[in-house]
């Protein structure tokens, strides 16, 4: 399994973006005695939260460069399952187990992507895992971890797969 994800990179979580809301909030009831103005605070949680969305955009331009390195990969999103549900490791990521079947009389390696959502739908991450040396009719299993931790109702899809 190798997850992508983009090197230099801070992660910031929901949580995060929560407590700069939370503290904005504060900061406006409280006056703001510090000199900060509420639009300080209000630019602050926005800068913040584009942070976020930048480190997914930036895992999801990475997990396209891996699928790009895939020359000539034919379509296998129907012989990748997931399978359970996911759970969340005690760094506090998403992970979920992924099985590539290869129906061919070779062995194959598989890019798979899996996408994680919260309950609404919404991509919270993405990663790439790689199944190197699927034998010919048979199963291989590999672990997909978010890059980013995660909490709350988390699912995973798989987004796309291809085998070379």
């Amino acid at each position: 399994m190798s997850g992508i994800r983009a090197p230099g990179v801070r992660r910031t979580g929901p949580g995060a973006v929560a407590v700069v809301l939370l503290l904005a909030l504060g900061a406006a009831l409280a006056g703001c005695s510090d000199g900060t103005t509420p639009s300080d605070v209000a630019s602050a949680a926005s800068s913040l939260a584009s942070e976020a969305g930048g480190t997914l955009a930036s895992a999801t331009a990475e997990a396209g460069r891996k699928f790009d390195e895939f020359k000539n990969g034919l379509n296998a999103k129907d012989e990748v399952k997931l399978g359970g549900q996911v759970t969340i490791d005690s760094a506090g990521r998403a992970t979920v187990k992924a099985t590539a079947t290869n129906p061919t009389s070779a062995a194959k390696t598989y890019a798979v992507q899996v996408d994680f959502r919260d309950k609404g739908g919404n991509l919270l991450d993405t990663v790439v895992v790689t199944l190197n040396d699927v034998p010919a009719g048979a199963a291989k299993d590999a672990t997909a971890r978010s890059n980013r931790t995660l909490s709350g109702d988390v699912t995973a899809d798989v987004a796309r797969a291809v085998r070379a």
